[in-house]
């Protein structure tokens, strides 16, 4: 219990220190980063080349995405709901030194939902393209979200790394359902997901899309911040 309660405590002096970096600019970028919204254009070309690379069987990939995200969700809430640890913006031992400016989020925050549905994703979609630049964009993707749910002071760092580690869980699991399924249920029928990479022109082409995307909330962030300081 003594154990429990000093890694507790590092957990919330690591939060103070990592939500402690913050000004007005990067407030507004870490807004629209913590957004899933934002990446919809990086989701969106993740789905164009499932469809493109595995025809008829993307189908399966898109039900086991769509299985991925809604257990994530419900397990998460479980454990939130099981648990129940306070969010930091609603820890009254350390919320008035919390920099809140988004919303203080619901009541529990053990464990995080965003976390394990980005590190599911990173793995099933990892595991399905077989492409190591994919696997290391996805990756730096991921570590930027869950920091940034940190920032706006609504996790604390044990809440998103227990959460990453449901979804690498559910990630894997899903991945071989998904193996057991085509290879009993799809006999003979091209591409074999197990065997289809993504190619680098395929692989640039998502690191583009990714690109483009932080470039646009760069480019948007630095326009208001312009104006405002005007």
């Amino acid at each position: 219990m003594e154990l429990l309660q000093r890694i507790l405590e590092l957990d919330k002096d690591v939060f103070l220190f990592l939500n402690g970096f913050h000004n007005e600019f990067w407030d507004t970028l870490i807004i629209l980063i913590t957004r899933q919204e934002t990446w919809i254009p990086f989701f969106a070309s993740i789905l164009f080349y499932i469809i493109k690379n595995y025809r008829s069987k993307s189908i399966l990939i898109l039900i086991a995405i769509g299985l991925l995200i809604a257990a994530t969700d419900q397990f998460s809430n479980v454990i939130k709901d099981s648990i129940q640890r306070l969010r930091p913006t609603h820890d009254p031992a350390i919320s008035h030194l919390v920099h809140i400016f988004f919303g203080k989020g619901g009541q529990f925050g053990f464990v995080s939902a965003h976390a394990a549905n980005s590190v599911a994703i990173l793995v099933l979609t990892s595991r399905i393209f077989k492409n190591r630049a994919y696997y290391f964009l996805m990756l730096a993707w991921v570590l930027v979200f869950c920091y940034s749910r940190i920032y706006v002071g609504v996790h604390y760092p044990l809440d998103l790394i227990c959460g990453g580690l449901i979804g690498w869980f559910i990630g894997w699991a899903l991945y071989r359902l998904m193996m057991f399924v085509e290879n009993h249920f799809f006999f003979g029928r091209s591409p074999k997901i197990e065997k289809t990479e993504l190619s680098r022109k395929d692989a640039g082409m998502i690191a583009l899309v990714f690109l483009v995307s932080v470039f646009t909330v760069f480019l948007v962030v630095g326009q208001l911040y312009f104006h405002k300081v005007l």
